[in-house]
This record gives C-alpha cells, sequence and structure tokens, in this order.
C-alpha cells in the first residue's frame, strides 16, 4: 500500500440514495504533529494511588489498568479536536523504506510478467481486483445499496475466475470501471490523482496506481469518520474517565491531596507580587512588552484565574517533586513534553533576538534568513538539554559565521572582530538559566500561554509579546498543544477543582473585601 500523505472526507456520490455530502476540506491533513509519545504513567498513577490507602489496604489493579486505558483514549479524542490518522512514512534511507519498496517492486514485475505470458496468467491480477472491490465497498456509506450491488456485480470474483481460467479476463475494461467508481466516491482533493490515472494505458501501471490513490481514499474516509464521532467519543471518553476516578476517590479518600496542595499554591502564586528581572547590559536589546503585556496587572482572585494559573504552574514543576496533582498523572509525560518545547522555543527565541541586534533590519528582514538561524539553533537543541554550554558553543559559531558571509554577500559591512566577539558571548551567555534575555523571554511565552487559556490561541497570535513574531508558528503550535491538554482536563474534573476552589478562593476574597473597607 502506498505511503499516505493527504486526507480529506469523501464525497457522498449526488446518485447514490441522496443524504447530507460530508464537508469539504481541500487541504493535507494534519496529524498530532510534534505530539509526544504517550509511555503509560501507570508507575506514577500506582504511587499516587498507593499514597492514599488505609493500612492493609491494597490498590486495585483492575481500576489502574482501566484509567491507563481511558488516558489513552482521551489523548486521542479530547486533547487533539483536528485528529488525523496517517500511514507511518518511513525514511527514505531507511531499511523500513528499502525493504518496503523491494517488495513492492518484485510484486509488480511479477505481475508484469503474469500478463505478458501466453497465455496470460490471472493469478495475481485477481487478487489485486479483489483487494480493490473491498476497499471500494469500504468507502459506502450504509444507505449507499444502489453503488453496492452495482460493485458486486461489475467485480463479481467468481465470474472474474472463471474469464481468467478461459483467458478472457479484460483487465483494461475493468480498470476503466474502477476509475469511474473512484471518481464518484473520491473527495475533492483526490479529483486531480484520479484524472492522472486515466492516461495510463499500460495495465500494471495503472492498476498500482489505482492501489496508491485508493490507500488515500481509504484513509480520508477513516478521518472522515473519526471526524463525525469525535464529538461522542469525546463526550463519552470525559463522563467514562471521571467515573473512574470517582471510583478510585470513593475507595481513597485522600486522593485529592497534592492536588489541592497544587491549587493553594496558584492562590498564593497569584496574591504574591511578581518579581521583575534586573536590569542588565544583556536585557538592552529586549524589545519593550506588547500592549497586552504592559497591561498584565494582577486580576480579581477566581477560581477560573487560580486554574490557569495553576496549570501553568506544571510547565514548571521540578522533576523531583513527586507530589504530583492527582488529577494530572495521566498527563504528566505530555506535560513534561510540553516543558521541553517551551524550554527550547525560549533558548531559539533568545538565540534570534541576540542575531537580530547584529544582523541590521535589512538582513533580518529575509525570512530566508532567519529561517536558517532557526535551523542552526533548533540542530543544537537535543545537546541543548544535555550539554547547554557546549550546544551554544556551537551555535554561537554558526550564527556568527551565518551573520558575516549573509552581510558579506549583500554588499554590507561584515562584522568587525569586537562585534563578533560581543555576537559570541552573548549567545553564550543565553546557556545560563540566568540570562536576562532568557528569563525575560520565557515571561513572555509563559504569559502567551496565560493568553491562550483566557482568549483562546488565535486571539493570542494577534498580539505576541515583543522578540516572539519570529517563532509564531512554533508558539502556535505549543499553545494549542497546551490549551486542549487544560481543556479536556478540566471537562473531566471540573467537578472536584469547584470544590476545592470554594474553599481556597472565598477566604482570600472576604479577606481582601475587609482589609479595603479598613
Amino acid at each position: 500500500m502506498p505511503d499516505v500523505q493527504d486526507s480529506a472526507p469523501p464525497k457522498d456520490p449526488g446518485d447514490a440514495e441522496s443524504g447530507t455530502c460530508p464537508p469539504e476540506t481541500s487541504g493535507p491533513s494534519q496529524e498530532r504533529h510534534g505530539a509526544p509519545k504517550d509511555p503509560s504513567p501507570r508507575p506514577l498513577l500506582t504511587r499516587g494511588l498507593q499514597r492514599g490507602l488505609s493500612p492493609g489496604q491494597k490498590s486495585d489493579p483492575g481500576l489502574t489498568e482501566t484509567m491507563n486505558e481511558v488516558s489513552k483514549l482521551s489523548t486521542e479524542t479530547g486533547m487533539n479536536h483536528d485528529l488525523r490518522r496517517k500511514e507511518k512514512i518511513f525514511p527514505p534511507s531507511s531499511l523500513e523504506s528499502k525493504g518496503k519498496e523491494t517488495m513492492h517492486n518484485a510484486f509488480w514485475d511479477h505481475l508484469k510478467e503474469q500478463l505478458a505470458a501466453t497465455p496470460p496468467d490471472f493469478s495475481c491480477a485477481l487478487e489485486l481486483l479483489k483487494e480493490i472491490k473491498e476497499i471500494l465497498l469500504s468507502l459506502l456509506l450504509p444507505r449507499q445499496n444502489r453503488l453496492r450491488n452495482e460493485i458486486e456485480e461489475a467485480l463479481d470474483m467468481n465470474f472474474l475466475s472463471q474469464e481468467a481460467e478461459h483467458g478472457a479476463l479484460d483487465v483494461p475494461h475493468l480498470s476503466k470501471y474502477i476509475l469511474s467508481m473512484m471518481t464518484l466516491l473520491c473527495a475533492p482533493v483526490r479529483d486531480e490523482a484520479v484524472q492522472k490515472l486515466e492516461d495510463i494505458t499500460d495495465p500494471v501501471p495503472l492498476l498500482r496506481g489505482i492501489l496508491q490513490v485508493l490507500g488515500l481514499m481509504k484513509m480520508d474516509m477513516v478521518n472522515y469518520t473519526i471526524q463525525s464521532l469525535q464529538p461522542h467519543l469525546q463526550e463519552h471518553s470525559i463522563q467514562h474517565e471521571r467515573a473512574q476516578f470517582q471510583e478510585l476517590l470513593s475507595k481513597q479518600p485522600g486522593l485529592l491531596d497534592y492536588t489541592t496542595k497544587w491549587l493553594t499554591q496558584a492562590v498564593a502564586d497569584l496574591t504574591t507580587p511578581p518579581s521583575t528581572c534586573p536590569d542588565t547590559p544583556d536585557s538592552s536589546g529586549v524589545p519593550g512588552p506588547s500592549p497586552s503585556e504592559a497591561a498584565n496587572v494582577p486580576e480579581p482572585l477566581s477560581p477560573t484565574m487560580v486554574l490557569i494559573q495553576g496549570f501553568l504552574n506544571l510547565l514548571l514543576w521540578d522533576p523531583e517533586n513527586e507530589e504530583f496533582p492527582e488529577t494530572l498523572l495521566t498527563d504528566r509525560a505530555r506535560l513534561q513534553e510540553l516543558e521541553t518545547q517551551l524550554r527550547q522555543l525560549t533558548v531559539l527565541a533568545s538565540v534570534l533576538l541576540v542575531a537580530s541586534s547584529f544582523s541590521g533590519s535589512v538582513l533580518f528582514g529575509s525570512p530566508q534568513f532567519v529561517d536558517k538561524l532557526k535551523r542552526i539553533a533548533k540542530s543544537q537543541m537535543e545537546d541543548f538539554d544535555s550539554r547547554p554550554e557546549e550546544a551554544m558553543v556551537t551555535v554561537s559559531e554558526q550564527v556568527s559565521q551565518e551573520i558575516h558571509q549573509s552581510l558579506k554577500n549583500m554588499g554590507l559591512a561584515a562584522l568587525s572582530s569586537d562585534s563578533t566577539a560581543s555576537l559570541t558571548g552573548q549567545l553564550q551567555n543565553i546557556a545560563k538559566k540566568e540570562n536576562c534575555v532568557r528569563s525575560v523571554i520565557d515571561q513572555r511565552i509563559h504569559l502567551f500561554l496565560k493568553c491562550c487559556l483566557v482568549l483562546g490561541v488565535q486571539r493570542s497570535l494577534l498580539d505576541l509579546p515583543g522578540g516572539l513574531t519570529v517563532i509564531e508558528a512554533e508558539l502556535a503550535e505549543l499553545g494549542q498543544k497546551f490549551v486542549n491538554l487544560t481543556h479536556h482536563n478540566q471537562q473531566v474534573f471540573g467537578p472536584y477543582y469547584t470544590k476545592i476552589l470554594k474553599a481556597l478562593v472565598s477566604p482570600v476574597q472576604e479577606l481582601e473585601t475587609k482589609v479595603e473597607s479598613v
């Protein structure tokens, strides 16, 4: 089968028992781009469960396993509102890709030999026609009985086998019929691919092309079905996951202790004035805050703001701290992946910000130049997590060389030795957590994520804080993942959060009211 790269909802043929048409899409599908692997959260969940047990009481492994399975379901349906399936694509140079190509070529060469033999051997062709028939039938909607009967009659395998035995199987004629049916059933985005097949006269390349496009059409139908069922699956997963957690909670009353502690810390953070980064030479090149950032004054304490602050705190969680909120244990691996992505974006934006002050507006106004600097920085991100100083040395050398060469190519004044030394020094200082450029960028990315939770991703992108516009696409991806995760978690555990926050927020509000009256 082919590698699937695009997907779109299928057509609902106008002559097929009527009915409404699925919504059209004309662009390629998007898989959960950059989504982390979902390692089993069982060890983390088990420790959380064991902590709340009374002496001699044992946790129910069946319930724990159920929570794990429910978590996987909710990940697919609740945290990705644009879920698409895509066939796995191996790198062209990989053993898997080479092996797959070798086997496919061997099969099609064998088919060509069979059809060219005297008399022709139709055994492989029959198997292909049988598979094609099954795919065509799978593309039909339940009410399309007339088309189903037509395909069954036109591709009656018993009749085709009899024709093959007498050497009278008309493969070109059958291929034309299959193409006409594909034209009727495919999504609009596949029309061009089907039309190209009509120009192929050699039966072997034609059958190969038919199978490839049918593979895409089959994936289109899968994705259309997923999108159609997603609201129902999402609601079911929310109710099921909440019911399973409630069953655990009824056996372990202390199961929400860490969750309460987590939200209590969020209240404390909101009622404590934030610290600011001291002015240093490193901060001189940092653009001023955006209007939304300048207006970032403390909000009135509310359950919603406390919960948002709590979710933001999870991106700064100390990995040594095992007092992780019980309601988020199954999301911990995904949150850690988001934290890693956030840190890498902080470094990337810091590198680009420092580089822009040495590049000039003409050079840094070139998207190609900025993209090249991005590739340089991103190539060292994996090493940055383990060896930040060494990674930034490499980045500083490559970035300074790229700036120097680009300025020279454009006929502009190249960097002086002093400027080059200053550039590399400032870039290497980004490896330090206390670096002020890095600290300011980190604060602004957290502000962006906060805005995403309050306003949504698209509205937040309209007013990005200074220094973040160069990573807008990356921020959009990070923000959407974070919003999806927190939104689903809030839908599942909202009743528990409401009860905890009612006890935490009300006393604080009463105290603030008394202070104001004095």
